[in-house]
């Protein structure tokens, strides 16, 4: 489904209208800078004004290997790529949620920071619809692919590159750099992982094209 959906009341109606009995996990995936994590706080509030407690988020960036475990692995300036995620732990995580028998606690990426804060979010057993968001869920590719059993819907956020280059460079500008800095780390890593979202993803059961697509 492509088109019809434009944004998080729409969205948050697709899920409601999906919803059978148990948890509902949702994967939200898209390039960086894409928007995920907006529109799955967005899509979280609208479900939760539908229901108090229907929703929770959970952000894929939570699985960021710790710049230490980069810096030996020689894989800091790719922070945020594919190889660049504990992609184990978050498939034990997703696991955990679809079990629902217990409290789940949840690391979260805090990105002023620059690390993963580890216990930060807990989602309880009875929340019933779980939005996780981030770049790789729909990778087709080892050992991302292997998470695609644990996902009850999929949603892709499409977004032209040339707009995730402006947002992606005004991120890194937020976050203290300055504009060559900024755009060299947006080129340089950023836009090349948004290019292997976009040519690597499974296709997902809903498209949202924003930005100006």
């Amino acid at each position: 489904m492509t088109g019809a959906i434009t944004g998080a009341q729409d969205l948050a109606q697709a899920i409601l209208a999906r919803r059978g009995p148990g948890r509902m996990l949702v994967a939200l995936a898209g390039a960086p800078g894409a928007g995920k994590s907006t529109l799955a706080e967005a899509t979280c509030a609208a479900l939760n004004d539908h229901a108090p407690g229907l929703a929770a988020v959970m952000p894929m960036d939570g699985y960021h290997l710790d710049n230490a475990v980069l810096d030996a692995r020689g894989l800091r300036p790719r922070k945020g790529a594919p190889q660049t995620f504990d992609v184990d732990g978050l498939a034990r995580d997703l696991a955990r949620l679809r079990a629902a028998d217990r409290p789940v606690i949840l690391p979260v990426f805090d990105r002023d920071l620059d690390l993963a804060r580890a216990g930060a979010r807990e989602v309880a057993p009875e929340v019933p619809v779980i939005l996780v968001e981030g770049n790789y869920l729909l990778l087709d590719r080892t050992p991302w692919a292997d998470l695609a059993p644990l996902f009850d819907l999929t949603v892709f956020l499409q977004v032209p590159e040339a707009e995730l280059e402006r947002r992606l460079i005004a991120r890194w500008l937020h976050h203290g750099h300055g504009p060559e800095a900024a755009r060299a780390r947006a080129l340089g890593n950023d836009i090349p992982n948004a290019r292997l979202v976009a040519a690597a993803s499974r296709s997902a059961d809903i498209t949202l094209v924003q930005g100006g697509a």
